[in-house]
């Protein structure tokens, strides 16, 4: 199958009387990683909600791996990985256990791959999630997202409570796999360092649309070195050019 990942066209969403999303249109491609950066409530985790069909938008179009969301949820949530900004297991579930109950529920689930990545990524397997890290938190509902085989994995905030050899493993050996076996990655983030990294593609979200979408050496240049900051300094001054003035 060779539908991208996520195609959005004219994608528009309220909530209560905020507009959230004001014509959006954004591709995900395959074998690629998009990151999608915007302000604290400029509706990145609106479009994810939306994408897994638990969201209705107002106008415009969504397909999710030539799915729509709304028509075809289960069948979307089955190709569909997606880890939270937060962990939202039961907080009295383990991460075994949390396992156990989503097997049934992916006829794709892979038991080697979730206990090669719990290994690598150091997850306590038995304990309860009230009593985890974040960070732990966080790469358990990883690996959850993972085991599935997802054609398409929505990260939401996952670099935040990593510890830094977790976040480097994550960066560059789980994400990088993905992108290596043609699945489409789209990740929120605001760790520019981060998005830098692991970066195939960017794009920038304010004021409800997509402003500014391209590979990552349009915004940070085709080097390394310094290309946080030059991904910083292209964020600021996109930002600026659309902001209304006064």
């Amino acid at each position: 199958m060779n539908e991208a990942g996520l195609i959005a066209t004219g994608l528009c969403f309220r909530y209560g009387k905020q507009t959230l999303l004001d014509g959006l249109t954004l591709e995900v491609p395959r074998g690629a990683v998009t990151v999608l950066l915007g302000e604290n409530g400029a509706g990145k985790t609106t479009l994810m909600r939306l994408a897994l069909g638990l969201l209705k938008p107002r106008a415009g179009t969504l397909r999710v791996l030539g799915l729509d969301p709304l028509r075809k949820p289960r069948a979307v949530r089955e190709r569909v990985g997606f880890v939270p900004a937060e962990p939202d297991a039961p907080q009295w579930m383990s991460f075994d256990a949390l396992c156990r109950f989503l097997r049934p529920q992916f006829p794709r689930w892979d038991d080697a791959r979730a206990d090669e990545l719990a290994v690598r990524l150091r997850i306590p397997r038995t304990r309860p999630f009230r009593t985890l890290s974040r960070g732990e938190g966080m790469k358990a509902m990883l690996v959850a997202a993972l085991a599935p085989q997802p054609e398409l994995l929505l990260l939401d905030e996952p670099f935040a409570g990593l510890d830094p050899l977790a976040r480097d493993e994550v960066l560059g050996g789980v994400i990088g796999a993905l992108r290596d076996e043609g699945r489409a990655v789209l990740c929120t983030t605001h760790d520019l360092d981060a998005a830098a990294r692991v970066a195939d593609r960017v794009a920038l979200l304010a004021q409800g649309h997509i402003v500014r979408a391209g590979a990552l050496a349009d915004f940070a240049g085709s080097g390394s070195a310094g290309s946080t900051e030059a991904l910083r300094a292209a964020v600021v001054a996109t930002i600026r050019e659309v902001q209304p003035c006064g």
